[in-house]
């Protein structure tokens, strides 16, 4: 089996991507491998549609300079890190980097350049519109990447707890249990 010298996880500071980034990690010390922290900054944090004056629109929205934008994505990808300083501390390398653009695009384009043996994510289970239309993210990066992708997404719950606390509220079928006459 190949053995990995680079693994490439990309992050969207959510809950998820921790789950995603902690499974990378303990995998790139295992294999001592280095690592590579992605965030993809937000181009929407890039414009101040907002005025001083009780948050309404004016017609004056300005951009932020990207060297701004991509600081402060820096600055957010840092305290998100900060929860998981020991397990970096394992590894032998760890990288961050910042970008701004397409999201798919650019995990494809960042693992090219990084020569990354392994991608991984970890993907929301909830499906959306978007979903429908285009795709999720990971899905995209599975048919766009240039090594393996492994998606690493959370259990659901049980089926005894699924059954008993929550049919109503998440559409899950209720099973039928047979009855002794």
């Amino acid at each position: 089996m190949k053995r990995f010298e680079k693994i490439l996880v990309p992050t969207d500071l959510s809950e998820y991507s921790r789950q995603g980034l902690r499974y990378a990690c303990s995998l790139a010390a295992d294999e001592k491998a280095a690592l590579v922290v992605l965030h993809i900054a937000n181009e929407f944090e890039a414009w101040e549609l907002f005025s001083d004056d009780f948050g309404f629109c004016t017609p004056t929205s300005q951009a932020w300079p990207t060297d701004r934008v991509l600081a402060e994505a820096s600055l957010d990808l840092s305290r998100f890190l900060e929860k998981h300083l020991d397990l970096i501390k394992s590894i032998p390398s760890v990288t961050k980097r910042v970008v701004l653009g397409a999201v798919a695009q650019q995990i494809t384009t960042v693992a090219e350049e990084e020569k990354a043996d392994m991608i991984v994510m970890s993907p929301r289970r909830h499906r959306t519109l978007r979903h429908f239309l285009g795709g999720s993210i990971t899905d995209r990066v599975m048919r766009m990447s240039p090594c393996p992708v492994l998606s690493v997404s959370s259990p659901l719950p049980s089926q005894l707890w699924r059954r008993k606390h929550a049919p109503i509220f998440f559409g899950w079928p209720r099973q039928k249990v047979a009855t002794q006459s």
